[in-house]
């Protein structure tokens, strides 16, 4: 069972190419243009895994973790893990993603992430990020503070998802004759067609969903993860300690080699070395993104799409700083270098949304 980590991560790996998904981009087009395109689909990814995850809870098929809101580290490690991603290009997905169509660039960023989380984590800075850790409030769930059913949350942000989509149904809408006509089969659909936000968002929801009982089966009592298991590969190849080896890692391990076969499938792998600009912004995005997502207990996947749809603090102020974390990050990087007479700024790794 610890292989189907390996299987779900090519899977997924191969969805988030094809589908260009990255949240930094999500995040990025609302600030920068007001767009919420990409924004909607990550919230329909929420939701369907809060549908079903909290079946799985209810059926006792899982039990999930729910980490104690350490509200100083959630709220700083998110803003600085927004800032990162910005400077990186990309979130931990389209970090990995991106890596896996050539972008050197995110190797780089890719690399630091690793390493600083490991360092956080396991090294020089683990006192530091246990310190923040420690400092907990008396709050793991939105439900349990409240005292109401989870159902009530899940139903509730299902609506507001489901209005989201009527809007923006209403304003895209266009006549069928003009649709041009489509060419059919699987290697069209797989390889050739544009995915749209929502169809990649509904498969990236049932396949975090499906993660819960893969991982548990194996021991590993968690959904999908990004910076822990990337800490965790640096830590085994440093120390040689095969007890880091998990499902975790090997689903991170597969994200790479499914994005480069949808990729190469596609025709959109290609070898892109960074200026020497882009490669430091890499390394201090990769940096603040492996520090941001320690402190915070997770990343955008781990904090802003797992935990979310359990309800949990940590997920939902994660998200909401993280949001605010690429704001700053879009207003210092981006939109201060558009002002009349300054140089066009290129950040090649945030295609989403664009």
């Amino acid at each position: 069972m610890l292989f189907s980590g390996l299987i779900l991560g090519v899977v997924l790996g191969f969805i988030f190419q094809r589908g260009r998904f990255c949240v930094t981009g999500a995040f990025r087009d609302v600030w920068l243009s007001g767009s919420t395109r990409w924004l909607t689909a990550f919230f329909i990814a929420i939701a369907i895994q809060a549908v079903l995850v909290n079946a799985m809870i209810a059926g006792g098929l899982i039990n999930p973790g729910i980490p104690t809101l350490a509200l100083g580290a959630v709220v700083g490690g998110s803003f600085l893990f927004g800032i990162g991603i910005v400077l990186a290009g990309g979130c931990a997905t389209g970090t990995y993603y991106r890596s896996g169509e050539g972008l050197i660039g995110s190797w780089v960023a890719l690399a630091f992430y690793a390493f600083t989380a490991s360092a956080m984590k396991y090294g020089i800075g683990a006192d530091v990020t246990a310190s923040q850790r420690n400092e907990t409030q008396d709050a793991t769930t939105i439900q349990d503070t409240l005292g109401i059913s989870v159902w009530v949350l899940v139903v509730g942000f299902a609506l507001i998802v489901a209005s989201l989509l009527v809007r923006q149904a209403r304003r895209i809408s266009a006549p069928l004759a003009t649709l041009p006509a489509q060419k059919a089969g699987i290697a069209h659909l797989l390889f050739e067609k544009k995915w749209t936000p929502n169809v990649t968002a509904i498969l990236l929801g049932l396949l975090a969903a499906l993660a819960y009982p893969l991982s548990q089966a194996t021991g590993r009592n968690a959904g999908l993860g990004i910076t822990t298991p990337s800490a965790n590969i640096v830590q085994f190849f440093t120390t040689g300690d095969t007890s880091y080896i998990d499902w975790g890692v090997l689903f991170v391990l597969g994200l790479i080699p499914g994005s480069y076969i949808a990729a190469k499938a596609s025709r959109e792998f290609r070898l892109r070395a960074p200026d020497a600009e882009t490669t430091t912004r890499a390394i201090a995005g990769g940096t603040l993104m492996g520090v941001g997502a320690s402190i915070a207990g997770g990343c955008t996947i781990g904090n802003a799409l797992v935990q979310t749809a359990l309800f949990s603090w940590q997920g939902w102020i994660a998200l909401l700083f993280t949001f605010l974390g690429v704001g700053a990050g879009v207003r210092l990087f981006v939109t201060s270098r558009r002002r009349p007479g300054a140089a066009p700024v290129e950040i090649p790794s945030l295609t989403v949304g664009s």
